[in-house]
C-alpha cells in the first residue's frame, strides 16, 4: 500500500511567525513607512498574507511603489528568513527512504508558499504541494487535499496521514478527506471536532509515529 503524509507548512514544519517579525521589519525599513503603516502590516499579515493586502496598504498609506513590488519584495525577504528545523529536515529525510510519499498542503498564496519551501530546503524532500491560493479555496475544504494528493501521484481512496497544528483545517479537513490525523498541540481545540488519532508537542514526534507504522 501507499504511504502517504501530508504536512501543513506554516507552524508545522516552518517558523512562520519569527520570520513574519523579521521580513516585515526589513521591508518597512527599506521604504521607510511610518509606525502606523507598520502597524497595520502586522495587524493585517499575522495569520496570513496575500497579494491583495499590499495593493490595500499601498491605497491606505498613499505609498508610490507598486503593490506587486510590495509584495515581491516580501515574498523573498520572507523565503529569506523562514527556517525549518535540521531534525524536521532529517526526518523527512528518513521517511521518504521508508518510501512515504510527502505532501504539503497549506493555506496560502501559491507563490509565497513554494517559496517558504525553497528557502527552507522542503521542496527537495516534498513530492506534491497544494496551496489554497492555486484553487481560492482553503482547508478544511475536502478539494484541496485531493489536489494535493494528484499533485503527489496518489489517490486519497488509498488513505493516509495529516500533520498540523490547526485544528479546524488540518486535523477536521484530514478526517474530512478520510485521513488519519496527528495534531500539533497549541491552539484551543474546538468542542465539537472529532479526536485525531495523535496529539504531540512537536513534528519531529509526529515524524517518530509515522516512521513506526513503516517498521
Amino acid at each position: 500500500m501507499p504511504r502517504l503524509a501530508f504536512f501543513d507548512l506554516d507552524g508545522t514544519l516552518a517558523d512562520r511567525q519569527s520570520a513574519l517579525g523579521d521580513a516585515l521589519t526589513r521591508l518597512c525599513r527599506s521604504h521607510a513607512l511610518s509606525p502606523d503603516a507598520e502597524q497595520w502590516l502586522r495587524t493585517e499579515l499575522a495569520d496570513r498574507a496575500t497579494a491583495s493586502d499590499f495593493a490595500r496598504l499601498r491605497e491606505a498609506f498613499g505609498l508610490e511603489v507598486s503593490a506587486a513590488d510590495l509584495w515581491q519584495e516580501y515574498v523573498d525577504l520572507m523565503a529569506a528568513a523562514v527556517t525549518c528545523r535540521p531534525e524536521v529536515l532529517e526526518g523527512l529525510a528518513r521517511l521518504r527512504a521508508a518510501a512515504w510519499t510527502i505532501g504539503v498542503v497549506t493555506n496560502g498564496a501559491g507563490d509565497i508558499q513554494r517559496a517558504k519551501l525553497t528557502g527552507t530546503g522542503l521542496a527537495d524532500l516534498v513530492d506534491g504541494v497544494a496551496a489554497s491560493g492555486d484553487l481560492e479555496i482553503r482547508k478544511p475544504d475536502r478539494r484541496l487535499f485531493e489536489l494535493g494528493a494528484r499533485r503527489c501521484g496518489v489517490t486519497l481512496a488509498d488513505g493516509g496521514w495529516m500533520v498540523g497544528d490547526n485544528p479546524t483545517g488540518d486535523i477536521g479537513g484530514g478526517q474530512q478527506a478520510g485521513l488519519r490525523t496527528i495534531w500539533l498541540r497549541g491552539r484551543p481545540w474546538p468542542d465539537e471536532l472529532a479526536a485525531p488519532h495523535h496529539v504531540v508537542d512537536d513534528v519531529t514526534d509526529a515524524i517518530t509515529i509515522l516512521l513506526a507504522e513503516t517498521e
